[in-house]
């Protein structure tokens, strides 16, 4: 049970609300919470085939935004194929200007066996993040 639905019940408790009241609130509340459908639980295990990160939040003003990005992992696949295609000489100009940018990544160590390993594992990956303006889930279905 969340925290406030928790406050909900215990302003009904005390008397502070009436049930109707309560009951309206509550409803409010459900509305205001992400889909759970789509929640990581939901999908039974197996191999996933998405990488999903759904996100909303409320700006200032009462403006909100959306993000719901599903990505085949197949895709991270052949993307490394293609990887292996690239000449050296390529890859060693792409490291140099990560490096530059400050992401410490090296494009050559990049193998489609490493891949399967990560894609493996991330069936496991959950990351959910919940703040008064907004929700952040990623996670793989």
């Amino acid at each position: 049970m969340n925290e406030q639905r928790k406050d909900v019940l215990g302003m009904l408790a005390e008397g502070k609300i009436t049930a109707e009241e309560a009951e309206r609130l509550i409803t409010a509340l459900e509305r205001a919470q992400p889909p759970t459908a789509a929640s990581p639980a939901a999908r039974p295990k197996g191999k996933a085939k998405y990488l999903r990160v759904m996100m909303e939040f409320v700006e200032d003003g009462d403006e909100s935004g959306r993000l719901n990005v599903r990505v085949p992992l197949q895709l991270l696949r052949a993307g490394v194929q293609l990887a292996a295609l690239i000449p050296p000489q390529a890859l060693e100009r792409a490291n140099a200007e990560l490096s530059k940018s400050g992401v410490p990544f090296d494009l050559t160590q990049l193998k489609p066996e490493h891949l399967e390993a990560l894609v493996e594992h991330l069936d496991e990956v959950s990351v959910e993040m919940d703040q008064p303006d907004g929700y952040l889930r990623v996670f793989c279905e």
